[in-house]
C-alpha cells in the first residue's frame, strides 16, 4: 500500500537535498526510508543524502547498491550511487556503476552524459598541440574510426599455448 506521509517526507528531503541542505534533508528521507523500506529510491537518496551530511561512504554505497538490485532498470539509482562513489574519491567505481547501468539502460542520455565525463580518454594524437586544436581534434576522431574498425587482437603471454599449436594427441 502506498504510504502519503512517506511521499512527502521524500519529495521535502529530495527539495532540500537540491537546496544543497543535506544536514536538513537527511532526517526527512530517512523517515521516508523507514517507512517505506521497500522503495528503491527512497534507499537510494536516503544513502546519497548520508554520503554527503555525514560522510558514510559505506552505508550510503550499501544502500545504493540494495536500491539497484530492487530496481535494476532505473537509471537515477546508478546516477546516485555513482555520485556516491564520485564523493569516496572512487572514480574507477563510479564509471564500472555507469557502464553497468548502461548495459541495462543502453540509450538513456544521462548516463551516457555521465559515463562520458568520467572515461577515460587517449592521448592527443599531436602531444604538443592543445587538445581542442582542431587539427588534434579531426585526427583523433580519425583515429577513433580507425580503431573502431581494426580487429582487436588477443596477445598470448609466455607460457601459455597459442591457439594454432594445440593439436589433438590421437
Amino acid at each position: 500500500m502506498f504510504d502519503l506521509d512517506a511521499f512527502r517526507d521524500f519529495r521535502e528531503g529530495i527539495a532540500k537535498l537540491r537546496d544543497g541542505e543535506p544536514e536538513d534533508a537527511l532526517p526527512l528521507l530517512r523517515r521516508a526510508s523507514q517507512r517505506d523500506p521497500e522503495n528503491p529510491y527512497y534507499l537510494s537518496y536516503f544513502g546519497l543524502c548520508l554520503a554527503y551530511a555525514e560522510r558514510q561512504w559505506e552505508d550510503a554505497e550499501r544502500l545504493c547498491h540494495t536500491a539497484i538490485c530492487r530496481a535494476r532498470r532505473q537509471a537515477q539509482l546508478y546516477l546516485n550511487l555513482a555520485e556516491v562513489y564520485l564523493g569516496a574519491d572512487r572514480r574507477q567505481a563510479a564509471a564500472d556503476t555507469l557502464a553497468r547501468g548502461l548495459h541495462y539502460l543502453p540509450y538513456d542520455a544521462r548516463l551516457q552524459e555521465e559515463f562520458g565525463k568520467l572515461a577515460a580518454r587517449r592521448q592527443p594524437v599531436l602531444w604538443f598541440l592543445p587538445r581542442a586544436n582542431p587539427v588534434n581534434r579531426n585526427l583523433g576522431m580519425l583515429r577513433h574510426r580507425v580503431l573502431q574498425h581494426w580487429p582487436r587482437r588477443k596477445w598470448i603471454t609466455v607460457g601459455e599455448p597459442s591457439p594454432q599449436s594445440t593439436t589433438v594427441a590421437s
